[in-house]
């Protein structure tokens, strides 16, 4: 039995009450989690001290990747940088669309390596890295859609970002303002559920709290019929998910939002990801998209 046969790990949709979901084969690029550790703090979630399984942490990791691939989507590893503990977190390395890809500056001192080695890494694997100007985190803050990019702003990514990640990608860019620091990138507080660029129009799940009165009013114009996520699950991490327009990959205690996620359709695949979760990471964090 494989892991995904295993009912534990996926929950049938119910086809009598929603149309069945289409999977689009994906390319994500991750790097394990060798030196994973909370010795700092720079988002709500991370106490320093906690105490830190890591052998757990690659265990949990390690599935994520096999998940992936029983799927049927590619997953390139890149080496950890010592000294680096958030590498995990492949999301935030950079953006890309295409041929285009848009290299991260991070906010923080303590994971401003981490830009200069994803870079090195994509462009020796032929992408074309524009090296910011401005203050961005990847795919932590850019959710790339069919026809546009959402943008998050207000902890971590500049709003002058969006303006040059819209050059840089050749796609028009949505700002979205986040306003609760428990949701400090847009990607743990909306979800792309569908991106649009197959025979479905693109869906996402969001949670309100985590954003203006302005950005949610763009929201509901934009997605009518977004799902909105309670935020018990929004704090699990829910939001910080992973699909490929039918299955979604999530943590395992947004136990409420797979039931959401059944209904709509599509089949959730909730795992364990607890000792990345010390960090403020889940599997979207884990996973940076390689957009075609």
């Amino acid at each position: 039995m494989t892991l995904l046969d295993s009912p534990s790990y996926v929950v049938s949709p119910d086809t009598s009450r929603a149309p069945l979901r289409t999977a689009r084969t994906r390319s994500y690029a991750m790097c394990a989690p060798e030196h994973f550790a909370v010795e700092y703090a720079i988002n709500p979630w991370m106490h320093p001290g906690i105490a830190v399984d890591r052998d757990r942490a690659l265990e949990q990791w390690a599935t994520l990747v096999q998940t992936y691939r029983t799927l049927g989507h590619r997953v390139d590893v890149a080496p950890a940088l010592p000294g680096q503990p958030d590498m995990v977190f492949a999301a935030n390395g950079a953006t890309t669309v295409g041929d285009r890809t848009y290299g991260a500056m991070f906010r923080h001192e303590e994971r401003r390596a981490e830009a200069g080695a994803w870079a090195e890494w994509l462009t020796e694997r032929g992408h074309d890295v524009t090296r910011p100007v401005q203050t961005n985190e990847g795919e932590g803050d850019f959710l790339v859609l069919g026809s546009m990019v959402l943008a998050g702003t207000g902890f971590r990514t500049s709003i002058a970002a969006h303006v040059e990640a819209q050059q840089v990608l050749d796609r028009p860019v949505v700002s979205l303002e986040l306003v609760d620091p428990r949701f400090y990138h847009l990607d743990t507080a909306l979800a792309v559920l569908d991106d649009g660029n197959g025979e479905a129009p693109a869906d996402v799940a969001y949670v309100r709290r985590a954003f203006s009165r302005h950005s949610l009013r763009t929201l509901r114009q934009l997605f009518p019929d977004a799902l909105e996520v309670d935020e018990a699950d929004a704090l699990a991490l829910g939001l910080n998910a992973v699909s490929d327009g039918r299955h979604v990959v999530l943590p395992v205690q947004a136990r409420g939002l797979a039931e959401q996620l059944d209904t709509r359709g599509y089949v959730p695949v909730p795992l364990d990801v607890s000792e990345l979760l010390k960090a403020g990471g889940s599997v979207k964090c884990c996973t940076m998209e390689l957009h075609a």
